[in-house]
């Protein structure tokens, strides 16, 4: 089958082995998938993965059901999977991330529970969202913000638009800063305030969600995150950075990482309309230009690039 394989070089592989679906798992034929950050950072060594890239698809089963599916496929034993923390089982693998050929492939496979039916009224363009969709939705499962709550979310990417989105429908008072001012339109068009200005930002506060996927965002977080406040990361990249804790210490901040999501929420928000991710999708490729749909990804503005199956 044809895939999109990352060895040390990203390549198209057009004779990649088929999956064969063990026990508990199920086959997909994949129809489309998405190209995220994550994949762009794995392209540059985070996570030190090698196979088939991409964990945001739909897809339709061997029985013929059209699917999405959540990345993380656990052991289901561990004493971590039994507190329900499912998605940090230390034995788990990732979709396209760790340990298990991922969504830029003709097939894949995932357990079975894994799997979700999408809505008629949602479309394959649409359902490939859920993925960074269930992320955003993750920030209110992990926090609760409150109505009155002042919020900002740092960064204009797919997954910062996605997170305002979410976030508007708590009715906090909510600003996006990013740099990219056509992209902050899509939130302005949905009455959420923005700025391309970090400087003219006033005041702090209540909670600061990083989406920026560079190591500047978290400063930038921190100074913007008030006394007692909270700053959600959401950003993975590959590389370090250094920063100066003391001030978190000192304004005593506390710092929640926030990553995979609940799909059932997402599927629900895309069903209702309630999420815009139309206006999201950059361009689309078939498969056989793949190292061109990266290459589309990687240029700065983009937003999110989809590959036809």
């Amino acid at each position: 089958m044809n895939a999109l394989v990352f060895d040390g070089q990203l390549k198209l592989a057009r004779d990649y082995p088929m999956p064969r679906a063990p026990e508990g798992e199920s086959r997909v034929r994949v129809l489309r998938a998405g190209i995220c950050n994550t994949d762009l950072e794995i392209v540059k060594g985070y996570m030190g993965y090698r196979g088939v890239l991409g964990h945001e698809f739909v897809g339709v089963t061997d029985e013929g059901a059209r699917v999405v599916g959540e990345i993380n496929a656990d052991c289901g034993v561990c004493p971590t999977c039994l507190r329900g923390d499912t998605t940090h089982c230390p034995n788990r693998t990732t979709l396209g991330i760790v340990k298990r050929d991922g969504a830029l492939a003709e097939f894949l496979t995932l357990p079975t529970r894994n799997l979700h039916r999408v809505p008629d009224s949602v479309t394959d363009a649409q359902a490939i969202f859920t993925e960074p969709l269930a992320a955003a939705c993750e920030i209110t499962d992990r926090i609760h913000i409150h109505p009155t709550d002042r919020v900002c979310v740092i960064g204009d990417g797919k997954l910062g638009l996605l997170c305002a989105q979410v976030l508007q429908l708590t009715g906090c008072d909510l600003l996006a800063l990013g740099r990219h001012a056509p992209k902050l339109a899509m939130l302005r068009a949905r009455g959420i305030a923005t700025t391309t200005d970090a400087a003219s930002v006033r005041g702090q506060f209540d909670v600061v969600v990083d989406c920026a996927g560079n190591a500047g965002g978290f400063d930038l977080a921190r100074q913007l995150t008030r006394p007692r406040g909270i700053l959600v990361l959401k950003s993975t990249f590959h590389g370090g950075q250094a920063s100066s804790f003391a001030p978190i210490v000192i304004d005593e901040i506390s710092i929640i990482g926030s990553r995979c999501g609940p799909f059932a929420p997402a599927l629900r928000l895309l069903a209702q309309k309630l999420i815009d991710v139309d206006a999201l999708t950059d361009s689309e490729f078939p498969i056989e230009r793949g190292i061109a749909a990266f290459e589309r990804a990687a240029t700065r503005g983009a937003l999110k690039v989809q590959v036809i199956i």
